[in-house]
């Protein structure tokens, strides 16, 4: 079996959209995904703001908390908790990010609703969050969605919309998966037209619906 680690924040939507695309490829190969998280909040964040891990509650950084719970006991409830907090967001333009959605959404997949609050109680939920998110700062991420192979190579991406399927999505990793030969390519990227940003602004109608923050996103070193 192949692992790949896969570094997310929920409040993405191009994670969210490579999300979908690896779960795919799982779904034709044997792959097994190590669910990461990453904080954009923390990353994007300005001097003198408290960190996410300082505040009661934070948007992205306390789902992630709630993730972190989960993956101690299982990795599969980590992932589906993130498809339906995903799906909820990006997909339904419904806020996760607030405790009772996030609580409604355990119980729709079958888990216990408390554990949003026990997540919060727990301050060892925040160490989870910043070991992963620091792991992947030091291998100079610094945004998601970011893979981890075997060897610990990182790549960020792909990034794309919407996630490719089937015999698609088995064609994207295997790109993927080439550009691994190749250790010092840094970047191919294709030029974003009007006609992109108009087809990235209607795949990302829900996301811009439900958010309530305002996105940022760091340049690339």
């Amino acid at each position: 079996m192949t692992t790949v680690g896969f570094h997310f924040d929920i409040m993405c939507p191009w994670a969210y959209q490579t999300s979908l695309w690896i779960r795919n490829v799982r779904d034709q190969i044997d792959l097994d995904i190590d669910w990461r998280f990453f904080s954009l909040e923390e990353i994007n964040r300005a001097e003198g703001k408290k960190h996410p891990w300082e505040r009661d509650w934070s948007y992205g950084w306390s789902m992630l908390r709630v993730a972190a719970l989960l993956r101690r006991n299982s990795m599969d409830d980590c992932d589906r908790f993130y498809a339906a907090a995903g799906h909820a967001l990006h997909a339904e333009g419904r806020k996760p990010h607030k405790p009772e959605v996030a609580a409604e959404l355990l119980e729709k997949i079958g888990l216990d609703p408390g554990l949003v609050a026990a997540a919060i109680a727990d301050p060892t939920t925040n160490d989870d969050v910043r070991a992963d998110h620091e792991a992947a700062v030091a291998h100079g991420s610094f945004g998601v969605p970011t893979l981890v192979f075997d060897d610990e190579s990182y790549l960020y991406g792909p990034v794309i919309t919407p996630a490719p399927i089937g015999t698609a999505a088995r064609a994207l990793w295997d790109l993927v998966l080439a550009t691994r030969q190749f250790p010092h390519l840094y970047e191919i990227k294709r030029p974003k037209t009007d006609r992109d940003m108009e087809h990235i602004a209607e795949q990302f109608t829900p996301y811009l619906a439900g958010r309530d923050w305002q996105s940022v996103e760091r340049p690339a070193k």
